[in-house]
């Protein structure tokens, strides 16, 4: 019997060799993921534990980037916690308030490579399975396990594969596909499953494209999202001089739960209407909606393609006197790229704020926080019920291109009604 990409992974990974979706299973990490909202409580329970040694410092990743810039003198003491435990343990890969996002910075370094088996204390670290990569998110609990013994367990998942086919037109990105497979299947449609993405339309999915589905598989429920390595891929790790990694493809008679067909040709810029990310329609559906804000940024869409976009859109123009609009570069390797090709001057003359890569707005942490009764178009991945802000306020989910339109316009648009 076959096995999918994401099987292959987990296999690579543990001593037992012939499991099956159910079975539980201890697996090996290459790389442990941590941030400044849930790494202090795993931190808090690794020192419990006695004063050893993490299991490997150079497997070890510490981002600071959710209440960063530190809104406060509760996320100051967050912040120091983790900067106090890299520097007592010496852990190699640190990255301090300011320089990215860590869905963002991980891929742009190179610390996650195909073929890698990657845990997180953050639930959208299901981003790496865009690289080929078995990635997901754990709780502090499991962190602080694995910092001791770079071992967990896992429930092997069964297997779910989305089939693109036809080619995406424009205005059409990642952030659409995965918007519209959720409002497909629901918040709960791949729950507990490997979500894998394949099909001859992969080939128009770059990556950028492939981090934004990804990170929004586990919105409707997924342990993981991945890609099989491909072309796109190996563009990828060239560019980065990658070596050692592994590549994978499921076998053609792996077995699967349930396959879905997405046909990319007859795909619409979606909005995913308040207040669930499986209330998608296209936004020529959507109606008369005015909005207070527009945010362009976070891990889901805040790298250098999502800022070309919406920089193509809002040359020239400016945003309109009743909304807010907010651009959040991913990382400060992204905003360094944004100002050299001129898209910071683009927006800024069009008047949007630039703010530094972070969590704060996506989460309703800090920066960008919406009163009752305002409204936010946003590229972000959620937008439960207070999410940014409010109770009462309502974020609606969108493409880049949509959300720097809605800027223009004022109110919901498709990208051509102000080009």
């Amino acid at each position: 019997m076959g096995r999918t990409v994401t099987e292959k992974i987990l296999a690579a990974h543990c001593k037992q060799r012939n499991f099956k979706p159910g079975d539980i299973i201890d697996v090996d990490v290459d790389l442990l993921l941590m941030n400044d909202i849930t790494g202090p409580v795993a931190v808090e329970v690794f020192n419990k534990m006695g004063d050893g040694d993490v299991f490997d410092k150079n497997k070890i990743v510490v981002v600071l980037d959710h209440f960063t810039p530190n809104k406060d003198v509760t996320s100051a003491k967050l912040s120091k916690t983790m900067r106090d435990f890299v520097a007592e343990k010496g852990i190699c890969h640190f990255y301090d308030a300011g320089y990215g996002i860590e869905h963002v910075v991980l891929p742009e370094d190179g610390l996650v490579k195909p073929g890698d088996l990657v845990i997180g204390g953050d639930s959208h670290t299901v981003t790496h399975g865009a690289l080929g990569a078995f990635s997901t998110g754990m709780g502090s609990t499991d962190v602080a396990g694995i910092m001791a013994l770079g071992k967990t367990w896992l429930k092997v998942p069964e297997q779910m594969k989305v089939l693109l086919v036809g080619a995406p037109g424009k205005w059409i990105s990642g952030k659409d596909v995965i918007l519209y497979v959720i409002s497909m299947i629901g918040t709960d449609g791949a729950l507990g499953k490997s979500l894998e993405f394949d099909g001859v339309g992969a080939k128009y999915m770059d990556m950028d494209s492939r981090f934004t589905i990804c990170n929004m598989a586990v919105e409707c429920g997924a342990v993981n999202g991945i890609f099989a390595f491909d072309e796109v891929t190996q563009k990828f790790v060239n560019a980065l001089g990658l070596r050692d990694y592994k590549e994978y493809n499921s076998d053609a008679d792996a077995i699967y739960k349930k396959i879905i067909d997405v046909d990319l040709s007859e795909l619409e810029p979606m909005v995913a209407m308040p207040h669930l990310p499986s209330n998608g329609r296209p936004v020529t559906e959507v109606g008369d909606i005015k909005i207070d804000q527009a945010f362009i940024g976070s891990c889901t869409n805040g790298r250098i393609k999502d800022l070309r976009i919406a920089a193509e859109i809002v040359k020239g123009k400016k945003v309109h006197p009743s909304v807010r609009g907010l651009i959040a570069p991913g990382s400060r390797k992204v905003f360094a790229q944004a100002l050299k090709e001129g898209l910071i001057e683009i927006f800024t003359d069009s008047g949007f704020t630039i703010l530094p890569p972070s969590c704060g707005p996506c989460f309703g942490g800090h920066l960008g926080i919406l009163a009752k009764g305002e409204r936010c178009v946003s590229t972000t991945n959620r937008n439960f019920v207070g999410r940014m802000g409010d109770k009462e306020s309502e974020v609606y989910l969108a493409n880049p291109a949509v959300a720097a339109a809605s800027a223009i316009a004022g109110k919901l648009v498709h990208p051509t009604e102000v080009m």
